[in-house]
């Protein structure tokens, strides 16, 4: 179980992060902490993950719009 802005968070759900600029994607997988997010078409921006379709980043850098 994840929880992002005090809300248990479950696969299917999206929510957003900051890697270079703000963005979204929907959560694939949820190992403790850390969160497996994609984004499909032309996939995520940015310099660090800029093209891939899925990135990892942990629940406390998340937040749900």
């Amino acid at each position: 179980m994840a929880r992002v802005d005090g809300v248990e968070v479950k696969v299917g759900d999206y929510v957003c992060f900051k890697s270079d600029i703000e963005q979204c994607g929907k959560i694939t997988k949820i190992e403790g902490n850390r969160l497996t997010l994609f984004r499909d078409d032309e996939g995520f921006e940015g310099d660090y993950i800029g093209g891939s379709n899925y990135t990892t980043e942990t629940a406390d850098r998340c937040w749900i719009e």
